[in-house]
């Protein structure tokens, strides 16, 4: 059974801090409503650290990453359950910590306070989620620089489903010269192709129907790489404007790094729509140009 804790004082028992040499700590941050795509992230960080090796994962609704008028309040909180999926995935511990115990402050409204020190999460940090949310990144990178130093961990697995988030948190580890590997994860999906979300829950089954225009939006650009990357992302809005229900953000072709999109070469097309109340979020890789030119 995955021993779960609350306090750092309970995760540094655990860990066994100050009782001699230390096995390797791989933590997976999460803000619980877990399901196969977080499951998968534990997978990936075991591989990392082996059987000998500590998994750690971090169950946290963080305050700071979201916006006024956002979800923060009815958020998924399914900790009971998040102990269950943990266990069957293999890991040692879930830390589930307070927004008192992270941030000393209990009132979730004080967290945007200009006195508050955070990570800035750069340029890259207003553009596509950045624009749409404002602050959502500098909250993000903020608490996962936290967790990694709180937690001591030399690996954390991200999933690529958030490209964006694992860009700019790869990009702070490099930065701020953190000893810590980040390794992507590819995006797990539904048999019916989208993309695993806690969000999901939030979707009828009429509306999950209307989401599913996002997969195939994705293939249709993969289709279209060839032709270039205006070609391909032209090709995901049309798929996705022609879906009645569906609010259209963005679907944007960017640079692996989220520069522009290359002439040739390998891009990214990542898309943001609200379906009903639910906003969702994916992206997929895609080949710009002839690979065989």
């Amino acid at each position: 059974m995955t021993q779960l804790v609350h306090s750092q004082g309970e995760l540094d028992a655990a860990l066994g801090r100050g009782r001699g040499s230390q096995p390797p700590v791989a933590t997976v941050m999460t803000m619980g409503a877990l399901h196969a795509g977080h499951a998968s992230l534990m997978s990936a960080a075991r591989a990392a650290v082996g059987p000998s090796g500590r998994v750690v994962v971090t169950v946290f609704v963080n305050p700071l990453q979201f916006g006024a008028g956002e979800d923060f309040a009815r958020y998924p909180r399914t900790l009971p359950e998040d102990v269950v999926v943990s266990t069957a995935a293999g890991a040692d511990l879930v830390y589930a910590p307070s927004v008192e115990d992270v941030y000393g402050a209990a009132d979730p409204g004080a967290m945007g306070g200009t006195s508050r020190v955070t990570i800035d999460p750069g340029l890259d940090g207003d553009i596509l989620e950045g624009a749409a949310r404002p602050g959502h990144f500098r909250g993000v990178l903020t608490v996962v620089g936290m967790l990694m130093l709180r937690t001591g961990c030399q690996v954390a697995p991200f999933g690529e489903k958030d490209y964006q988030q694992l860009a700019l948190v790869t990009r702070m580890v490099d930065h701020l010269g953190l000893n810590v590997q980040v390794i992507p994860v590819p995006t797990v999906r539904d048999p019916d192709g989208l993309a695993l979300s806690s969000r999901n829950r939030y979707l009828s089954s009429d509306e999950r129907q209307v989401a599913l225009s996002i997969p195939r939006a994705l293939a249709a650009a993969a289709a279209a790489g060839p032709a270039g990357a205006a070609a391909a992302q032209e090709a995901a809005r049309a798929v996705l404007l022609a879906q009645d229900g569906l609010d259209l953000d963005y679907a944007v072709v960017r640079g692996v790094d989220l520069g522009s999109a290359p002439a040739k070469g390998a891009a990214r097309l990542l898309i943001a729509a609200r379906v009903g109340t639910t906003r969702l979020l994916d992206n997929a890789p895609v080949q710009i140009g002839d690979t065989d030119g």
